[in-house]
């Protein structure tokens, strides 16, 4: 250890030597290695950087020296670390965050609101009033015109299902039809089917549609149809009616119902009738009374096309 110190000495006598004339030298101090506790001198003009401690071969940064140095004071040098340093002595330390103002701002704008939303809930009635004065009306769809009566009122003493207590009335057929009172306006007698109806276009506004077994208008002529309530393979009967948007309804009957028909003879193409009818529905339909029907002809049957066969 003596000898490298010897060495380090030697080395700076020869750089002084080697100066030329008038040159100023700087003055030498002496450090030691933190890691083997070697001696090294060195000047002035190396402080603060690094080098090689020629024992252990550690890397170290030259200490600076205060009051000019000197070759006989001895300090301790510091290892170059790659870890950050830390806080040393003599550092400040960092300032203490300051105390958070009170939030006057936040708790004004929660008594605000609380105050808003208690005279809102104190005046709602009157608020809601004045909403709804100041809200246009919802304009309503025009009311549908109610349909004009055009027979006389309906009677339930003509209702019955039982024909034997049934006297067909001499005056026009009328009654009632799903509730409403029914004046037969138009008669008509195609093949089997006779159509009693009331309003000028089809479908009616109100009417009843009998399905008879019979080919032609003409066929019925001087006979009497009789249809007890308890008769199952009966004529289908059809009530007709137009709903609240104007749209045609109907509700058939195959069972449960009564009816009488007398046709009279048949005058050109008009053919008189007595009717009474009986329907078993809730709002205890009938219709009774005369009308002539007209006779149309029949439809013709729908045929289909025989399939061509090819000649040979």
């Amino acid at each position: 250890m003596a000898g490298c110190d010897l060495a380090v000495k030697l080395a700076g006598l020869v750089r002084q030597e080697r100066q030329p004339a008038g040159v100023v030298t700087m003055s030498e101090f002496k450090f030691a290695c933190p890691v083997c506790g070697q001696h090294i001198t060195c000047d002035t003009r190396s402080s603060g950087s690094q080098m090689e401690c020629p024992t252990c071969f550690r890397k170290l940064v030259v200490p600076r020296t205060q009051g000019g140095g000197s070759s006989s004071l001895l300090i301790h040098a510091a290892e170059v670390s790659t870890r950050p340093a830390t806080q040393t002595a003599g550092v400040e330390p960092l300032a203490r965050p300051g105390r958070r103002p009170f939030p006057y701002a936040a708790i004004a704008v929660v008594i605000i609101l609380s105050v808003v939303a208690g005279g809102a809930y104190v005046f709602r009635d009157h608020i809601k009033k004045v909403v709804q004065e100041r809200r246009p009306a919802a304009k309503e769809p025009p009311a549908k015109p109610a349909r004009k009566s055009m027979g006389p009122p309906a009677d339930d003493r003509l209702w019955t299902l039982r024909l034997k207590d049934v006297k067909i009335p001499s005056t026009p057929a009328a009654g009632r039809v799903h509730g409403e009172d029914f004046l037969v306006q138009r008669a008509t007698l195609q093949g089997g089917t006779l159509n009693l109806r009331q309003g000028p276009a089809w479908p009616p506004d109100l009417g009843v549609t009998v399905n008879l077994f019979a080919n032609r208008g003409e066929d019925l002529a001087g006979q009497v149809v009789q249809i007890e309530a308890t008769r199952t393979n009966a004529p289908r009967v059809t009530l007709r009616w137009k709903n609240e948007e104007d749209q045609p309804v109907t509700k058939t009957f195959r069972t449960g119902y009564a009816l009488r028909l007398e046709f009279g003879p048949v005058a050109g193409d008009r053919l008189p009738a007595k009717v009474y009818l009986c329907t078993p529905d809730d709002a205890k339909s009938y219709v009774a009374g005369t009308f002539t029907a007209e006779i149309r002809k029949p439809a013709p049957p729908k045929t289909t096309p025989n399939p061509t066969v090819a000649k040979p």
